[in-house]
């Protein structure tokens, strides 16, 4: 579980900055509102991130069903998107916090938010575990447990 969580964080990370690197662009040399330029930024991050999290993080994970799976990681990954730009929302419009340092700040927490989400559905619905792995795992463990000895008909005289 612990290389895993440092392989999805260093995803994560190059995604993080992936998606301040667009947002900030979006944001300083557009006119888009902050939200819109957020979403961009954030969608373009999806993108980068379901290439590394397929050939990085989860590659020993169940190919099978890529259409499934991408369906899947799109869907859990627009629901941190309404997560992460949420709070970007709420702290724009609802409270008017929407200098540039506090935009950065706010979208910072949304994604935290996301993160902390993504993480459990990806591992949990999208990228899942090989059930042939789990096989091993109880081969593995009955062939440790104690040795019986071969039935009288094929012991050697």
């Amino acid at each position: 579980m612990a290389r895993e969580i440092a392989k999805f964080g260093v995803v994560g990370a190059l995604g993080v900055f992936v998606n301040f690197a667009v947002f900030n662009l979006m944001r300083h040399s557009t006119d888009l509102q902050v939200v819109r330029a957020s979403v961009i930024a954030t969608v373009v991050a999806i993108a980068f991130n379901y290439v590394g999290f397929r050939y990085f993080t989860y590659r020993d994970r169940d190919k099978s069903g890529r259409a499934k799976e991408l369906t899947l990681f799109l869907l859990f990954s627009v629901v941190g998107l309404v997560i992460e730009n949420g709070v970007l929302y709420a702290a724009t419009y609802g409270f008017g916090w929407d200098s540039s340092l506090q935009s950065n700040i706010f979208k910072f927490l949304g994604m935290g938010l996301a993160t902390l989400f993504r993480f459990w559905s990806y591992r949990t619905w999208v990228f899942r575990a090989l059930p042939a792995r789990e096989a091993v795992a109880s081969a593995e463990s009955f062939l440790e447990g104690p040795v019986a000895p071969a039935p009288a008909a094929h012991r050697v005289k």
